[in-house]
């Protein structure tokens, strides 16, 4: 059941931008059809039963000229998505309340089986043009999306025999340090010759330390790692053959790699009196934290096979996530070293290979209806070591999914669309017999007899989309998500012996149920969608922080919340836009069968408040200006209540006779504030972090 007053508080955020309309504009704005490839019928944006948010290459280049932080790109656009904690690892940074399936060019980049909270850092945004965002819970490419989508679809090669295009920026704070300063460049390369395609693409990014508003530098993350004083590349090819004019074979390679410079050491603070964690000169012991990830694609596409749309995809990532290393409680065992001295680092180790297979058929019956039907297939392997001991923290567990599919797209009437499916998961976790390592309690380490229990799971999903006028449409969706618990960190937990993993309730597959309703309009020069939705896990995961650690509980979850976007086109020149998010969540913790406790900032983001203006002066010159209000937030453990704050960005581009220079400036006003994640859900000292203050990047590129 949806909540009542929810529920008409969406409608009523609606509703109240209605009546106006009309004496503005009198015609609807038609824009180019946009195809969602995320969406396994390839839907067309604005037609869909649930929210789909479409992230073009100028909204990103927007971002890009303002922050290189991934997680800050996604929060600024996606009004749901919690605000970047500003680190290499996206812990904490949920979407809706839950984990997204981020995505490349449909290949998974997630590791759900052991959540290293890295794949925000899986491919240079240089390399991407377009973003697609499905909005809650979705089955369509398996396992993982139980809060949505996040596909970042690589660039296409573009028409002409041979284009470049090279661009460089430089960044730093505005109390210049010149440990701050971090440079990027990036050249590509395109084009096509007969039946060919091509493009080619290298980026390369150095990125010095932070500071805060009171130029103090901010805390390096030495465990998870940090985007700090760290550097990266990324290389992308693709190769494409048309076949005729109807199919066509594509090779996709990325090639990401980022990794520490390993320079500096933490310095905690001090929660008690309010000191914030910094950073000194110092030498890490064993090697630097880095995200390596390679993923390869191999497709082929055919229009019109006898009247049908076919898709075929072949996959395969490899990913390795190393952490920073330390002399903790959990890697001690006194038959290496005596208690308290051992060093050791773990890594997080995982390798897919999959397939995706897809064939459908529209305007079937007179236009009456449409079929898309096919399998997935996929092989995750996932493992965590101790790389300095050579000990495996985590055993190596693999998952293999077998997922038929079928969804409908129904025209009912000439304003009535339904959209229908089902899923079937047919899923198995073989893990062989293992001990788990010395450190862990409460018993020290125990034998864990292995197994290969298998799920299977049936997902539906319902939707529908109403054209009441031709400038406004509700929709109104159910879906459901399926997602594994981080397994990893369920398993390197056992401290009971006689366990037998056939049998532990904690591997249970997550099953999210999504219900959301909305309107969407599109009027002259006004446009709006918002939505109210609700996702429920009769079992679901959720983070919990015992002694600085977060272990997996296994509960009922209900989350709810609203999202609004509207943009007024004031004239050619001037476009205001505006969003707004609320997001509620609670977990059953005494395990009656009733949600009873708040979720925290680890599991759910803060009411934010969106605004922002831009303005194309000129054909040479443009700016923006937008402010994110995260509005402060309560929780049942007060030592996590969120006191909330407000950032503005600003940019300017201008188009040279040769090329576009851009400068952006990141926290304009200099606002001095702990991230979200530091207040609403770390305990920790040498966690306690600041944001980064007023940050300048001045930009160049050029195609030629």
């Amino acid at each position: 059941m949806f909540c009542r007053s929810r529920l008409q508080l969406s409608i009523s955020l609606a509703c109240l931008a209605l009546p106006g309309l009309p004496a503005f504009a009198q015609e609807a704005v038609e824009l180019d059809a946009v195809t969602i490839s995320a969406t396994r019928a390839r839907s067309e944006a604005g037609k869909t039963p649930q929210k789909i948010t479409v992230i073009s290459r100028e909204q990103i280049e927007q971002q890009l000229a303002i922050t290189s932080d991934h997680g800050q790109v996604l929060s600024n656009l996606i009004p749901s998505y919690s605000p970047s904690r500003q680190k290499m690892t996206s812990s904490g940074e949920t979407f809706r309340g839950r984990s997204a399936l981020v995505l490349i060019d449909g290949v998974p980049q997630s590791t759900p089986l052991r959540d290293s909270a890295r794949d925000g850092y899986t491919i240079d945004l240089a390399m991407v043009e377009r973003i697609e965002v499905i909005h809650g819970a979705s089955a369509e490419h398996g396992l993982g999306a139980t809060g949505g989508i996040i596909n970042y679809v690589t660039r296409r090669p573009a028409g002409g025999t041979f284009k470049q295009h090279a661009g460089v920026s430089l960044n730093g704070a505005t109390d210049y340090e010149s440990e701050g300063l971090g440079y990027k460049l990036d050249y590509r390369v395109e084009g096509n010759q007969g039946s060919w395609d091509y493009l080619a693409a290298l980026s390369w990014q150095t990125r010095g330390m932070f500071y805060d508003a009171d130029g103090e530098l901010i805390g390096v993350d030495d465990t998870q790692g940090d985007i700090m004083d760290s550097t990266s590349n990324d290389l992308l090819l693709k190769l494409g053959y048309w076949l005729d004019s109807e199919q066509n074979l594509e090779l996709m390679v990325n090639r990401f790699q980022l990794e520490g410079e390993h320079q500096y050491v933490n310095v905690p603070g001090d929660r008690a009196s309010g000191t914030p964690a910094t950073s000194r000169k110092g030498q890490p012991l064993g090697e630097a934290p880095q995200n390596e990830v390679l993923a390869t694609s191999l497709s082929y596409k055919h229009d019109d096979l006898f009247g049908n749309r076919l898709s075929a995809q072949l996959y395969s990532q490899r990913f390795r996530a190393r952490f920073g290393g330390g002399s903790h409680d959990s890697f001690q065992d006194v038959a290496i070293a005596p208690q308290g001295t051992l060093f050791d680092q773990s890594q997080n180790e995982s390798d897919k290979y999959g397939g995706k297979f897809s064939i459908g058929r529209e305007a079937m019956f007179d236009g009456v209806l449409g079929l898309t039907g096919g399998f997935d297939v996929l092989q995750d392997t996932t493992s965590q070591m101790l790389i300095e001991t050579d000990r495996e923290w985590v055993p190596e567990t693999r998952f293999r999914n077998f997922a038929p599919f079928l969804q409908a797209e129904i025209q009912a009437t000439e304003r009535l669309t339904l959209h229908t499916g089902v899923r079937h998961e047919f899923a198995r976790l073989d893990i062989d017999n293992f001990r788990t390592i010395a450190s862990t309690k409460p018993v020290g380490g125990v034998s864990v007899e292995g197994g290969s229990p298998t799920f299977e799971e049936t997902l539906f999903n319902a939707g529908l989309v109403f054209q009441a006028t031709d400038w406004a449409q509700v929709f109104a969706n159910y879906s459901e998500g399926f997602g594994m618990p981080d397994v990893g960190r369920v398993l390197r937990g056992i401290g009971q012996p006689g366990l037998s993993v056939d049998s532990f309730l904690d591997l249970q597959p997550i099953v999210t149920d999504n219900r959301e309703i909305g309107l969407r309009f599109n009027h002259g020069p006004f446009d709006a969608e918002v939505s109210y939705f609700e996702s429920d896990a009769e079992l679901g995961s959720r983070l919990q922080n015992v002694g600085g650690f977060y272990q997996v509980r296994r509960e009922r979850t209900e989350i709810n919340g609203i999202e609004a976007t509207a943009g007024w086109q004031i004239n050619p020149v001037h476009r205001l836009q505006t969003t707004y998010a609320q997001v509620n969540g609670q977990s059953d913790t005494d395990g009656d069968g009733k949600v009873d406790t708040d979720l925290d900032g680890a599991n759910i983001s803060p009411d934010r408040y969106g605004i922002s203006w831009q303005a194309n002066w000129t054909d040479k010159l443009n700016s923006r200006l937008q402010a994110n209000h995260y509005a402060s937030r309560s929780f049942d453990d007060a030592a996590l209540d969120f006191d909330g704050y407000s950032l503005v960005d600003a940019s300017l581009g201008y188009r040279l006779p040769v090329g576009e220079v851009s400068l952006g400036i990141e926290n304009l006003l200099n606002k001095d504030y702990l991230t979200y994640y530091t207040q609403a859900a770390s305990k920790r000292d040498d966690q306690l972090f600041k944001g980064r203050g007023r940050t300048v990047t001045l930009g160049y590129q050029v195609s030629f």
